[in-house]
């Protein structure tokens, strides 16, 4: 079994390899969020034209799912990016917006049920 380095760790390693090209000038918030809109419109475009059953079958074709693999990847490596130079904890703010959510968007019924009933 593969073991997962942490978003810390991976936050790290991208910082890294920017630092040893020089790339931090270049690594702005507006144009992080532009690379992170690109490469999301990268995995949009796989999918684009293709129906609701053939896009639940997207990953039995090797080609295919390497393609959405690594656009997933750029996807996440941007957004971490991003969250690194913002100083965002990007677990913290999706824990917080879940939350949010919940209280947002409550189960049908929810507010009819009694503790005692």
């Amino acid at each position: 079994m593969t073991e997962h380095p942490d978003l810390a760790r991976l936050q790290r390693r991208l910082a890294e390899f920017a630092a040893a090209r020089n790339w931090q000038p270049y690594h702005t918030p507006k144009n992080l969020a532009s690379a992170l809109s690109v490469e999301a419109s990268e995995l949009v475009e796989i999918f684009q034209w293709l129906t609701p059953e053939e896009s639940a079958r997207v990953m039995d074709d090797p080609g295919t799912a390497h393609r959405v693999t690594d656009e997933v990847a750029d996807v996440l490596a941007y957004l971490l990016q991003l969250c690194d130079v913002l100083g965002v904890d990007p677990l913290a703010a999706l824990a917080a917006k879940i939350e949010r959510n919940e209280l947002r968007f409550p189960l049908p019924g929810a507010g009819d049920r009694r503790p005692d009933a």
